[in-house]
């Protein structure tokens, strides 16, 4: 019975790799990003145990009488009283600011082409913005999270925008269709490859060098940007579309949170090394389109008739299944350490485990035995580049 139990929590966590979204997260840490936008420093959307823990220290340094036990750490009960005051405060203060504002609370900068059809859906559209150049330049495509089920285009940091741009960079941000019983998965990857595809073929009227593409995104984006930059050229050069015959590759992609596999055994064993055997499975998946049995939606998700079908198709669009030596360079960003202990609040324990830095070990272990470039930051780790920004800008560039 024991066993059975595992192997049902194990299909709940391989579902919820696919199905975690914004709504999974606490109300106070939805409450936190609504006020103070700019806590979420790598532009996810989410609120990382670590962009938390510095949000912390910043708030106690500020404000020391916040942290009222003075333990030098602030309680959830602690954290509710500062965003409780501070949304009194928001609320008093208004917003008259004009202009599209970003997750970071700034002025975005107006796209050179806002909202480019590239599909048929009304979700298939992208902004980028072109970097001024005479000679054409490289393109970094943002590809954003929300467990393919909520997250958009203006999720794009605006931080990073602005130093790409100024690097002289060209940058697009896009939008792709959502997980439904209609639209399963892999239909968001394609939506990624076409827009893609399609950015490589606008090359000469934009002065974009399509030889130097990058792609960037977190957790469900970066399970596309892994997928683009581990496949096999996708390129169709005999298609009567022209966009069909453009390259899929990729010269280098930088991931945050990015789950790199969906294997049953993998998760078998990374969660008991995390978590010993006896972790609860309740809560662990939501319904899809009305389905709450986890073994139906995770063959709704990746639209299969079987549980081996879907395991078949999740493994054809998981970076450890697809990675070869010829594969380009990877900067992945994780939230904790390998010694990290599990957060003791449920709410967060779902989102903790399937952005785990152990996804990021295993990919690791896998590019230094094909001899491939990867660099993995987590905190505590040292590297060459401090950020996504610095390895995008040597790779495009140099």
């Amino acid at each position: 019975m024991k066993n059975k139990n595992f192997h049902f929590l194990i299909t709940l966590l391989l579902t919820a790799v696919v199905c975690t979204s914004v709504a999974s997260e606490s109300a106070l840490d939805n409450q936190i990003l609504k006020i103070k936008p700019q806590a979420d420093l790598n532009g996810d959307g989410k609120l990382s145990d670590a962009e938390k823990a510095a949000m912390k220290k910043m708030i106690i340094k500020r404000f020391p009488r916040s942290d009222s036990d003075r333990d030098g750490d602030l309680s959830e009960k602690e954290l509710g009283v500062v965003v409780r005051i501070a949304t009194v405060r928001a609320k008093k203060q208004g917003s008259h600011g004009q202009g599209k504002k970003t997750n970071q609370g700034k002025e975005r900068r107006t796209p050179t082409h806002a909202n480019v059809k590239y599909g048929k859906d009304e979700r298939n559209v992208f902004d980028t913005w072109l970097a001024e150049s005479d000679k054409p330049t490289p393109l970094a495509i943002y590809i954003h999270g929300g467990g393919f089920r909520a997250g958009s285009k203006e999720k794009l940091s605006n931080d990073i925008l602005s130093q790409l741009l100024k690097a002289g960079i060209s940058v697009a941000s896009i939008n792709y269709r959502y997980l439904t019983i209609d639209t399963p998965l892999p239909t968001s990857h394609h939506d990624a490859r076409r827009a893609l595809q399609f950015m490589r073929s606008k090359a000469e009227e934009w002065n974009l060098d399509k030889s130097r593409v990058a792609a960037f995104g977190g957790s469900a984006g970066a399970q596309i940007c892994m997928w683009l930059a581990y496949s096999d050229d996708m390129a169709k050069p005999k298609s009567k579309d022209p966009i069909k015959r453009e390259s899929t590759r990729l010269t280098c992609v930088a991931t945050t949170g990015g789950q790199t596999t969906n294997k049953t055994e993998f998760w078998k064993e990374m969660i008991t090394d995390i978590m010993g055997s006896k972790i609860e499975a309740e809560g662990f998946v939501r319904p899809l389109d009305g389905l709450v049995d986890p073994e139906k939606i995770r063959m709704a998700t990746w639209g299969a008739s079987t549980l081996e079908e879907a395991s078949r198709i999740a493994s054809q669009h998981s970076a450890l299944s697809l990675i070869s030596e010829d594969d380009p360079p990877i900067f992945m960003s994780y939230g904790m350490d390998p010694s990290a202990k599990p957060p003791t609040d449920r709410n967060r324990l779902r989102g903790w485990i399937i952005h785990h830095v152990n996804l990021g070990i295993a990919l690791k272990e896998k590019t230094d035995a094909l001899e491939l470039e990867a660099h993995l930051k987590y905190p505590g780790a040292e590297l060459k580049y401090p950020s996504q920004v610095e390895f995008l800008v040597d790779k495009l560039l140099n």
